[in-house]
């Protein structure tokens, strides 16, 4: 298509530009041209700051146009280059506006496409496998690289080296190239996590002037590619790159790195924030100027375009385009961008998916003009009678466009409504006096109206028709609406006519009521009896006097309003009418105004006047075979008329044929022709304002305004479609003759359309957007092409499969007649049909297929027997040869046949015929029993059983379903027994075998809701899953059968946390409070064990009752979150912890942090309400702890006790609190970590316990033994801290292995006895130390490095000693003494179980025997000490039970307060103080190492010293 001169279009709305491209729009170099790919063509813009003219279309592509790009070289800009899903790769003169060159070297679909900037005959474009092909047109020269195995996204020269080319890929990967060294990567740049959508490189060179520093853990994300060669000869440019991430990162060329990363904002749009499908389909474009270097503009979610200042400090580097007023920016993703000079002002345009090009001066950053598009194809134009100039059209893409065509501010005023429209809009009409008002029909059949002036959904019919609306038409009511008076009923009503043949009448005043059929109307009011034509088109005289209706069979009908009294038939066509149009009623002649204009899908128009049918108003209806005008010169049907409203007799038709012709229809003669569209047109309207202005639309998505005294061509294109169409009108008889022949529904129907004179229509689906055309119109399902059953003699248009050949005929031979063989698929019903069915007399049947002479002898016999006198004597015997005659004789004989047939089934195998031979004969209660005999029984006996009476059938019924139990089909058999009404037989038969679920459904249907039968089903099956494991659907059968408590424990079995709350909660909502809170708490400890105290504390406050162990769980997640900042465990559990973002002081102790939160978040502030949690908690025991309690649960037992004293401390119950944090201190004793004991003793006690003694009372001797026992464990926790804090040449690093493993056997006893005696001998190892320094526990040298540190070794050893001497409170005497005689008594029950279960041992082994040991036998017992000493003494029961009794008499001697509080192991922290001592050459307290070897002389033993190389070497 030319750009300007003779013919062209004044105005034009254009096709949509394409979607999800990385470059398919430009500008020209010199500023003047604005391109982009539409479909399979590119669209030409002639572009400035003012309003955009459509220069011309590029045609030449077979698929969508995927990339489009014009030639920047100086001197070049009339060159332009495209790529497309059809391979090619085109170059194109704008000045001929034809292809120069092409090339097809791609074997994949092109992505990316680029003319380089700096070399003028070199485009560069690759495709989705990762193959760039590098063409030179002039020399027809190309290259191609293979950089990386990735789909191509995006790619673009350098404005400033030849030969650098950057590529983005769908990975998120960015690759710069080197194309004259072989496509060699220069530097691979990683960051992006999904596709690049584009690239930009900076106008200038250099990397100067932006506000950026380096980004963190930038430095490797580059792969090491760097060419230090290319950087040398190139200097630093930046690129630019935006990708689907949300970011924009702009590289550095010299330093192979982002430099700056530019995160997209979420903008809010009005009346919401973004949605998440927004952010899901972003596109993200990035363009730099070139006037601009330090900004980059880019698209943003929801169509917004931001400005970004890379030279500005700060975060907000980004302004939104277009923000000054309401409405300027786009509404959807924008896919490209591009800029350009024009007039003094840098213009940037932007495409976008709202279909919308925008044009934004960068200057002032505002909007300068929109150019709609259109996105389907345009079916219909319609003028606004009452706000003259306003052109409604309707489109394929689901929506209308209200386009204002004398607005002088903008040519392009147009309005997009959307709303309530899910199909193609096929037609339109607006309300002949009301402003605003449009009714619009849809491609699914709906029909509603649109109010323009206001943003409201449009209101829709509630009736539906069932295809396609093809036409609205607003009218004078017709009954029932014409009932009642003006104020009563709408002056005027909205017609509606569709793909169906219906013509719905509907009230614009209640569009929600029901609409009429005016065929009952037309039916009543002409009485007429025969079925109606389908109807295709609807049109009203202009003074509503008169209707005409086109139908399908091309006869139109003309009728009298409002009663549609019918006055004449016009039998014209042939065809489908597809317009029909009146004249207008402002003419000079009046008569002028009954004149009628029809076109069908033939190609002649044809106008009758009817002036003499009106006038007389004929009684009966009268036929019209003779036209008043005939207009001939299309060559394909005619889709759509329009009279001139300012000539007398002008008339515009338009035609598959894609011309519009205007004609002087008076005088038969075509006067103008218009070729603009490249597609068949559909609608056509002549401007009312504008005398010499059509408006047309077309399948190729576009509106043209066109002036028809500018065109060259006064009639449609003939040639050679116009030559073959008389040889087909010739030949139509004979193709429908040859048509009769073939079998209706074999051959399909091709349409009768063509394009632009010459090609064939049937094209491919058509593309839209880079993606399926949405519309997918193929012309078989086209709704503008009425449907037609029939081949149309005329059409301008016959593909083969629409002409049946000539079908062959077999050849004639001997007698055989010529027969037409079908072919038969396999497996077809053909031959299934042809077998017969199996004969229920086979006995009879195959009597008679013998001879004919034998056939003879039967009729004499039969003849014989039917006229003799006595007929008894003759008759035919069910036993001989003649029994087949039984058929044709009396009813015994018949009986006699049916026994032989019956017993002849029997032997055959087929029972079911027996038993149908008895149904016939009337024995119904013998075959019945028969087949319950056999086991035979079936539906259809079962249902014919009635016939023999209620017993019997009632008897038929319990056989049946005891045959079918027998067969395993008992759901079939429980159905069976409750048509007899045994509900309790069917359940039980259900349940017994297992089919709960079908039991309780026929329970639950058929019995009382209080029946036991229903609730005993539930428990049952519960019982079952309960054991399957299927807990969730037992707690269902619970609840049904109203034991929620069984619910909710069942549901707990799992012990998991979410089963254990939906437990807790189902207990709740039953009213079984206890249970729901026992639930509730094991759910929170199973939560705390996954370290989620945020959910334990969620399950927790459920209850009231709660509230204390909320407080545990509170200060159990305040320690953990404690001890796992001072780290005291290495090895951390997988789960991470969940805490709560409770706001704490940092420099307040760990009991005034708890004491806070426990006042702000759970209420506790009142001394009484500490009280009573206190209580709640104290009742609560749990169990002491051992080396083998878990971590976790011992962290959890030590909280409990810590929450205790902390309520203690709230309500100054000091021995409370004394108890409880001795009871937390001796849990990490017992279980033998004292790691753990140490940093509780640190965190609960930071300034030590000193401050608990002041509170206590002096006469209360209960809480004072606690104190000390409390002051000794954090004594011990120092001690233990020396200990692992000894120089490094201690002994302690020597023996790290010494473990209870290790002393299991008898020399590992011996061993380690040889060296604790060593280790901790009172007076060797504390005396005798200095002369022996080198045994376990040596002096340090004084001459070693310990020399250069005396000044510093000073110090600590003075800090040592005082810790020692503080340990002295370990060394009670009282508590030495209790714990002597418990560890005797510990002995002596340790020699008894050793001493029975020697004894079960040996009756074991002696069982056989009759000997039994006397009962003061003495027996050789092994026990664990003896092993240890090696020594086996014999001892006798007497001696043990006096020595516990001792033992325990002694015990009995020493206070409550010491026995019951526990206290440290003295004899052990004896031997520690003493070795702690020596180690670090500290002399002790004289006092405190006498008390020391006291204490170990008067309590030593050879296991204490075990004891403790098992505790403190491990």
């Amino acid at each position: 298509m030319t750009a300007a001169g003779v013919g062209a279009p004044e105005r034009v709305l254009p096709v949509s530009p394409n979607w999800y491209c990385s470059r398919c729009s430009d500008t020209s170099a010199d500023g003047s041209l604005f391109g982009f790919a539409a479909r399979n063509n590119i669209c030409l813009l002639v572009v400035g700051s003012a309003v955009p003219a459509f220069h011309g279309e590029l045609v030449g592509h077979t698929e969508r146009v995927s990339g489009f790009s014009f030639c920047h070289y100086p001197g070049q800009s009339n060159y332009c280059a495209s790529s497309s899903d059809d391979g090619a790769v085109k170059i194109w003169n704008l000045q001929t506006m034809a292809t120069v060159t092409e090339h097809t070297l791609h074997q994949n679909t092109i992505s990316a496409l680029h003319w380089s900037p700096q070399v003028k005959d070199l485009v560069v474009s690759g495709d989705e496998k990762g193959i760039v092909i590098c063409y030179w047109y002039n020399r027809n020269d190309s290259q191609q690289f293979f950089p990386e195995p990735r789909t191509i996204f995006c790619l673009t020269c350098s404005p400033h080296h030849e030969n650098l080319l950057a590529i983005g890929y769908k990975d998120g990967i960015v690759v710069i190239i080197d194309i004259s060294r072989k496509g060699e990567v220069v530097h691979r740049l990683r960051g992006h996590d999904d596709e690049i959508h584009s690239l930009a490189w900076c106008p200038v060179l250099g990397e100067e002037g932006l506000s950026s520093r380096p980004e963190e853990g930038q430095e490797d994300a580059v792969d090491g590619c760097t060419s230090e060669e290319a950087a040398a000869v190139t200097k630093g440019c930046y690129l630019a790159s935006g990708s689907k991430d949300q970011t924009i990162r702009v590289w550095s060329y010299t330093r192979s790195r982002a430099v700056m990363t530019l995160k997209l904002p979420f903008l809010k749009r009005r009346g919401g924030s973004i949605e998440s499908a927004f952010k899901e389909r972003l596109w993200l474009t990035v363009h730099w100027p070139r006037t601009q270097p330090t900004q980059i503009f880019s698209s943003c979610f929801g169509g917004e375009l931001l400005q970004w200042d890379l030279a500005q400090p700060g975060k907000r580097k980004w302004v939104i385009l277009g923000s000054s007023s309401e409405g300027q920016n786009h509404s959807r993703i924008v896919f490209n961008l591009s800029s350009l000079q024009s007039e003094g002002k840098e213009l940037l345009l932007s495409i976008s998916m709202d279909r919308d090009v925008k044009c934004w001066d960068l200057a002032t950053l505002n909007c300068c003009w929109t150019m709609p598009s259109l996105g389907g194809f345009v079916y219909s134009l319609v003028f606004s009678p009452v706000d003259t100039g306003c052109l409604a059209i309707g489109v394929g893409d689901s929506m209308i466009r209200v386009w204002n065509t004398l607005s002088l501010s903008n040519p392009y005023d147009v309005k997009t409504f959307w709303q309530g429209i899910k199909s193609k809009v096929t037609a339109l009409s607006w309300h002949p006096t009301k402003e605003g008002c449009l009714a619009f029909g849809t491609d699914d059949g709906k029909v509603g109206m649109y109010d323009t002036y206001s943003s409201k959904p449009p209101q829709i019919s509630s009736s539906y028709h069932k295809k396609t609306v093809y036409t609205l038409a607003w009218g004078p009511p017709v009954p029932p609406l014409s009932f009642g008076g003006d104020g009563d009923r709408p002056s005027v009503t909205l017609y509606s006519c569709a793909g169906e043949g219906v013509i719905f009448q509907h009230n614009p005043w209640r569009l929600n009521g029901e609409a009429h059929d005016i065929n009952k109307v037309i039916r009543e009011t002409n009485s007429i009896k025969h079925k109606l034509p389908a109807h295709t088109e609807i049109s009203w005289k202009p003074d509503g006097s008169i209707l005409a209706i086109g139908n399908e069979d091309g006869s139109i009908e003309i009728f009298q309003a409002p009663e549609l009294k019918l006055l004449c038939t016009i039998q014209q066509h042939h065809k489908l009418i597809n317009a029909l149009r009146w004249h207008h009623d402002h003419a000079a002649q009046p008569e002028l105004s009954y004149m009628i204009a029809s076109g069908s899908n033939n190609a002649v128009i044809y106008v009758h006047n009817i002036k003499n049918v009106i006038e007389n108003s004929p009684e009966k209806p009268v036929t019209i075979t003779e036209p008043f005008r005939t207009l001939a010169g299309h060559t394909a049907k005619i889709t759509s008329l329009s009279w001139s409203p300012h000539h007398d007799g002008r008339l515009v038709s338009v035609s598959y044929d894609g011309t519009a012709e205007v004609w002087d229809v008076l005088k038969e003669e075509p006067l103008n022709n218009y070729r603009g569209h490249r597609g068949r047109l559909l609608c056509v309207q002549w401007s009312p304002v504008e005398a010499d202005c059509i408006y047309t639309g077309a399948d190729d998505f576009s509106v043209h305004k066109w002036v028809p005294a500018k065109q060259e061509y006064s009639r449609p294109p003939q040639g050679k479609k116009s030559i073959e169409l008389e040889k087909k009108r010739s030949s139509a008889l004979k193709l429908k003759a040859k048509k009769k022949k073939k079998p209706l529904g074999k051959v399909p129907l091709a349409p009768d359309i063509s394009v632009n004179g010459g090609e064939d229509a049937t094209e491919t689906p058509l593309e839209e957007n880079g993606l399926s055309d949405q519309e997918g119109e193929k012309e078989q399902e086209e709704p503008a092409e009425r449907p037609s059953t029939e081949v149309h003699k005329d059409s301008p248009t016959c593909p083969p499969l629409a002409c049946t050949p000539d079908i062959p005929k077999p050849p004639v031979s001997f007698r055989t007649p010529p027969v037409r063989k079908d072919h038969v698929k396999p497996g077809s019903d053909s031959s299934t049909k042809r077998k017969k069915p199996r004969s229920i007399l086979p006995l009879s049947t195959s009597r008679d297929h013998r001879s004919k002479e034998e056939l003879h002898q039967d009729c004499m016999r039969l003849a014989t027997c039917l006229h003799s006198k006595d007929q008894e004597e003759d008759l035919p015997s069910p036993s001989g040869d003649h029994a087949n005659l039984g058929l044709f004789t009396n009813r015994p004989a018949l009986y006699r046949l049916m026994e032989a047939e019956g017993k002849s089934h029997l032997e055959n195998g087929h029972p079911e015929l027996f038993q149908q031979l008895m149904v016939w004969k009337g024995d119904l209660k013998g075959a019945l029993q028969s087949a319950a005999e056999r086991g035979e029984l079936t539906d259809q006996l079962v249902a014919l059983s009635p016939m023999g009476g209620y017993k019997a059938w009632v008897w038929t019924v319990e056989a049946f379903a005891k045959q079918l139990c027998f067969q395993e089909q008992y759901v079939k058999a429980a159905s069976h027994l409750l048509s007899l009404h045994k509900v309790y037989e069917a359940v039980e038969l259900l349940k017994s075998h297992g089919f709960f679920r079908e039991a309780i459904a026929v329970a639950k249907t058929r019995l009382r809701p209080e029946d036991p039968v229903l609730k005993d089903l539930y428990t049952s099956w519960a019982a079952i899953l309960e054991k399957d494991g299927h807990y969730s659907l037992a707690a269902k059968c619970y609840l049904g059968a109203a034991s929620p408590y069984d619910a909710a424990k069942v549901l707990s079995t799992k012990g998991d946390p979410t089963s254990l709350k939906a437990a807790a909660e189902l207990a709740l909502i039953a009213g079984e409070k206890d249970l729901s809170v026992t639930f509730s708490f094991r759910c929170a400890q199973e939560l705390l064990s996954a370290k989620n105290w945020v959910g334990a504390q969620e399950v927790l406050h459920q209850h009231e009752s709660l509230l204390g162990h909320r407080l545990v769980f509170c200060l159990n997640e305040l320690l953990h979150k404690s001890l796992l900042e001072r780290n005291p465990v290495q090895n951390r559990s997988p789960p991470i912890p969940c805490y709560h973002s409770w706001a704490v002081r940092q420099d307040c102790s760990f009991i005034e942090m708890v004491t806070t939160i426990w006042q702000s978040i759970f209420g506790v502030q009142t001394a009484e309400q500490a009280q009573n949690m206190f209580e709640q908690l104290q009742a609560i025991q749990y169990p002491p702890a051992t080396s083998n309690t878990p971590p976790r649960q011992l962290l959890f037992y030590i909280s409990h006790k810590l929450t205790l004293a902390l309520l203690s401390h709230q309500t100054a119950s000091w021995e409370e609190a004394v108890k409880a944090i001795l009871g937390a201190m001796s849990q990490s004793y017992d279980a033998g970590n004292f790691t753990l004991m140490q940093e509780i003793c640190s965190i609960v006690l930071p300034r030590g316990c000193d401050y608990l003694r002041e509170q206590l009372d002096s006469s209360d001797m209960q809480s004072l033994s606690a104190y000390r026992s409390l002051q000794a464990f954090v004594a011990y926790g120092q001690l233990y801290h020396l200990w692992w804090n000894l120089p490094g040449d201690s002994l302690a690093p020597q023996h790290p292995r010494l473990t209870s493993e290790v002393c299991s056997n008898e020399q590992s006893t011996l061993c380690c006895q040889s060296n604790c005696a060593s280790a901790f001998s009172p007076a060797e190892g504390i005396h005798d130390t200095e002369a022996r320094p080198g045994e376990f526990f040596p002096r340090r040298d004084n001459n070693g490095t310990s020399s250069e540190t005396d000044s510093l070794a000073n110090s600590s050893l003075l800090k040592e000693r005082q810790a020692l001497s503080r340990c002295g409170v370990l060394l009670s005497e009282e508590h030495a003494a209790v714990q002597s005689v418990q560890r005797d008594i510990s002995r002596v029950q340790q020699t008894l179980a050793d001493m029975i279960h020697q004894h079960r041992k040996n009756n074991l082994q002696q069982s056989a025997s009759d000997e039994q040991d006397s009962e003061g036998k003495q027996l050789s017992l092994p026990s664990r000490s003896q092993k240890m000493n090696e020594v086996s003494e014999p001892v006798s029961l007497p001696d043990l039970t006096k020595r516990l009794t001792e033992a325990n008499q002694k015990l009995a001697e020493f206070p409550t307060s010491i026995k019951d509080l526990p206290f440290p192991d003295v004899l052990e922290c004896c031997l520690v103080m003493l070795h702690v001592g020596a180690q670090w050459a500290v002399d002790l307290d004289p006092e405190l190492q006498e008390q020391c070897l006291h204490l170990l002389q008067k309590y030593k033993g050879t296991d204490i010293y075990e004891k403790a190389c098992r505790k403190f070497f491990t």
